[in-house]
């Protein structure tokens, strides 16, 4: 991990650890621990036994300066799990102090993992680092995203002050498929740059890999367009597909990366997307 994302060790301190397991006809939760403010409550199946849905919960309802996160999470051989998360994750103002926030994903031959958090919102003054690896072995397949909100804008309020350090990483068996370390300053040019974030409130990433996506299927992704005004584009990159979407709103950036998921989904696993109820509460 990059010296970037060292911290302070004050605040809550928490873990979460799960397994998934595939057994006969289902996936199933196997083995959860947890310390700390994190946990999964049950595992639940909308869709059918192939398909175990988890819900990350995190009682104290954001991350504060100081708080460390820790969550890994392995899916065994030819398991499918879904992982999201009851409401958005709120990065708090900080007067000082890093929060930090490490998800690793590790994937056995023949599972799925897709990994659906709601947004993050970064109040002014955080000081945020988020870090997200996944490792694939062969045949594994990883669809994810995330959705930064830079700021309460319904408040009005922008996110002048504070940072935030993202970092993406995904490997198979050790060697990098993707690799993306973001820095972003409070108030700094680049969040109002044509190059940068554009003005835009909302920074949004999402990602297929591991399913072998063709040209075809890249084509018919860029043919989907999120509605209202802003920036979209969407990368190939051997056996990762990249979609990347600036907004005003978090809500266009869910709808544009459910279509996406929509139309890839039946390719590498077989069923129609279903979005998760827990979103509707």
């Amino acid at each position: 991990m990059s010296a970037a994302l060292a911290i302070a060790p004050r605040g809550w301190e928490a873990s979460l650890h799960l397994t998934f397991r595939h057994d006969g006809e289902r996936s199933v939760l196997g083995r959860r621990s947890s310390a700390g403010p994190l946990a999964v409550q049950k595992a639940l199946y909308p869709e059918g036994q192939q398909i175990c849905h988890a819900i990350l919960l995190h009682p104290p309802g954001g991350i504060a300066g100081g708080d460390q996160l820790h969550i890994s999470v392995r899916i065994e051989t030819a398991a499918h799990a879904l992982l999201t998360t009851p409401g958005a994750t709120k990065w708090y103002r900080s007067t000082g102090a890093d929060s930090l926030q490490r998800i690793g994903l590790v994937l056995a031959p023949q599972a799925v993992c897709e990994w659906m958090p709601q947004e993050n919102i970064f109040f002014e003054a955080a000081h945020a680092r988020n870090a997200l690896t996944v490792d694939l072995a062969e045949d594994a397949v990883f669809c994810g995203w995330d959705v930064m909100c830079l700021g309460r804008t319904a408040s009005g309020e922008r996110f002048r002050l504070g940072n935030i350090f993202q970092q993406w990483r995904v490997t198979r068996h050790g060697k990098p498929l993707f690799e993306e370390l973001s820095i972003l300053e409070g108030g700094s040019a680049l969040l109002e740059s044509p190059i940068g974030l554009a003005g835009f409130p909302v920074c949004a990433m999402f990602m297929v890999a591991g399913t072998g996506t063709d040209r075809a299927v890249l084509e018919a992704c860029r043919s989907t367009v999120p509605a209202g005004q802003c920036k979209w584009g969407i990368t190939l990159m051997e056996d990762v597909l990249v979609a990347r979407c600036l907004a005003n709103s978090a809500q266009v950036v869910r709808e544009y990366f459910l279509a996406l998921w929509a139309y890839l989904r039946p390719g590498y696993a077989h069923v129609p997307a279903r979005v998760p109820r827990i979103w509707a509460t």
